[in-house]
């Protein structure tokens, strides 16, 4: 299968970002692209989805398969190509935009690696597909449109991106994300580390270890913000109830310990919020 949509330049950018090209190609064994150096004068993100393909740099083949991607600057020399036996689901995108893009591009370090693993690839698919459609359906009828989502692309790449190694222990972060709606829907109840790594079928120390590395944050940070939203929400939307009432009910003790952690967060009082934004 093949999808892909064309974009003319726009030579008087006016945009942070704009997509030149966006599309995916499924079971094409003979998927392989090769450009000299200064060919492309965009920058170029491309996901597997499924499947394996190649990459190859400065004398090295790299193996990718499902969740790895690749990031080319402008006028970088390119050579991927599928395999063969198990041809990849290849997700991409070609962009360019102001010069604050090299920049931001630059800033965070993305010249240093050409090849990476997205940490929960789901994001990226998404906003991809959003463009793709976009592109597809309305060409470019709707310029600030089509900005827009490339930024959602982009940004999405850049928060889950991370440095791509040989060793596919990443993987395992999986058993983390496929239980974070779970942790979230039970943040109010008490968080019993011990059975949550149960449920992940790994230690305590290697679950932490594994959330660390899928969230940037450690379990307990996530469980408090998903404590915080809650509380937030019935702020506004109870306000027969209680501060202390609230507080019990998203998973705090005490309201004391309960005001000073939304403190933290917001930078104001559970009072203070609910005077600031309710009806």
């Amino acid at each position: 299968m093949e999808r892909q949509s064309h974009l003319v330049t726009i030579t008087d950018q006016q945009f942070f970002c704009y997509p030149e090209s966006v599309g995916m190609f499924s079971n094409t064994p003979k998927h392989s692209v090769t450009r000299g150096k200064g060919a492309l004068n965009n920058f170029n993100i491309h996901f597997v989805a499924a499947g394996k393909g190649y990459v190859e740099m400065e004398g090295a083949v790299y193996e990718l398969e499902a969740g790895d991607a690749f990031l080319y600057f402008p006028l970088q020399e390119q050579r991927y190509y599928s395999s063969t036996s198990e041809p990849w689901d290849i997700r991409w995108v070609h962009f360019y935009g102001s010069s604050s893009l090299t920049d931001y591009m630059l800033g965070r370090g993305f010249q240093d690696h050409r090849i990476w693993t997205l940490r929960q690839p789901e994001g990226w698919k998404k906003a991809h597909l959003h463009l793709l459609t976009e592109a597809e359906n309305h060409k470019m009828l709707n310029p600030t449109i089509l900005s827009t989502l490339t930024y959602a692309v982009i940004t999405e790449f850049v928060h889950q991106a991370e440095a791509h190694t040989k060793s596919r222990t990443g993987r395992s972060t999986d058993r983390i994300t496929k239980l974070l709606p779970k942790i979230q829907k039970e943040a109010a109840s008490p968080f019993i580390l011990e059975d949550w790594a149960e449920e992940a079928g790994v230690s305590v120390h290697y679950f932490c270890k594994l959330f660390k590395k899928a969230m940037q944050m450690t379990p307990m940070d996530f469980i408090t913000q998903c404590r915080i939203q809650m509380a937030k929400q019935a702020l506004l939307e109870h306000t027969d109830r209680t501060i202390g009432q609230i507080a019990s009910e998203t998973g705090y003790p005490s309201a004391s310990y309960f005001n000073r952690r939304f403190l933290e967060h917001e930078g104001m009082t559970p009072t203070e919020y609910r005077r600031l934004f309710g009806k």
